[in-house]
């Protein structure tokens, strides 16, 4: 299968439409509305690349794709931790209606305010505050991950930078030549998502534990490693609640695509812990005896 690019600034690569292209000359992402922060080494050239193809999918390789319809990702999740009743503000609103609004959820993390700062080691992408008569009652996380890539798609891009005209069948556009990184699945990813769950769980003020946002083919992913847990009803101080979510199908050019809510999954992080750790899919010793005599030669 040809690898290649789905969206480039949140459009499909060979969209030429004024609304496509003025956030090419932009280097403007229109999910956050500032910025986008995929470029180059020396930052002479932001690509703007949202996602790819994968051998499971299309697939989000920036977390800032989650964002659109003004943060609705994050929006669903302050319903699920907190109901409908309140109002979520993010921190420039806040500021803006802090002595007419004593009840709400504020929002904190990179683009909104900042990000909460453990130490130098742990930061948290998210955390969503409940304030009530002017206090700090309650409040739950989310990390918000996608899949970072190997390899590069630069020919690609360039190809689709200099079209002139609507991609016709006939044009030739290199594959990309990116990969994606699944070792980080096991390697960071997961044990981050665990040391997050735990120190929320920690917490006096953490009711509703831990959230995720990820895509479902990178899920999917995790499943393959801790098998099956066992699922609950509702969040605790104690649980990580999943939101996966997946690309919707190709649309017209001028138009984006959508993300759509696919799976929410609830477990204790302490079920999710042991999994990782010794899990259904762990390599037996015999597998790893078999593994070093392969590599001495020996049979």
């Amino acid at each position: 299968m040809k690898r290649d690019l789905i969206e480039i600034f949140g459009y499909s690569p060979d969209d030429l439409t004024n609304e496509a292209r003025l956030l090419w000359k932009l280097g403007a992402c229109p999910f956050i509305e500032k910025s986008c922060i995929k470029y180059n080494h020396d930052k002479s050239i932001t690509y703007g690349t949202c996602s790819v193809t994968s051998p499971y999918g299309n697939i989000i390789i920036c977390p800032n794709r989650f964002y659109e319809s003004n943060y609705e990702s994050i929006r669903r999740v302050s319903k699920d931790a907190f109901g409908n009743k309140l109002k979520l503000y993010f921190f420039d609103e806040y500021i803006k209606y802090r002595n007419q609004v004593e009840d709400c959820i504020v929002a904190l993390g990179k683009n909104s305010g900042r990000e909460v700062q453990l130490g130098n080691s742990l930061s948290m992408d998210w955390v969503l505050a409940k304030i009530i008569s002017g206090e700090l009652k309650e409040y739950a996380g989310i990390e918000v991950q996608s899949i970072d890539i190997t390899g590069n798609y630069r020919d690609a891009w360039h190809a689709y930078n200099n079209l002139s005209q609507p991609h016709p069948s006939s044009l030739k556009i290199p594959s990309s030549n990116h990969g994606l990184n699944w070792a980080n699945v096991h390697k960071r990813l997961i044990p981050q998502l665990i040391r997050k769950g735990i120190v929320y769980s920690r917490s006096k003020l953490v009711k509703k534990g831990l959230y995720f946002i990820v895509p479902d083919i990178v899920y999917k992913k995790f499943e393959d490693i801790i098998g099956d847990i066992p699922k609950l009803k509702k969040a605790k101080n104690d649980t990580i609640t999943v939101f996966t979510y997946e690309l919707s199908e190709k649309v017209t050019h001028g138009n984006r695509r959508k993300i759509l809510p696919s799976r929410t999954i609830r477990f204790f992080t302490t079920d999710f812990a042991n999994r990782f750790i010794q899990g259904p899919n762990l390599p037996s010793g015999e597998n790893l005896d078999d593994a070093v005599n392969r590599v001495l030669g020996i049979k």
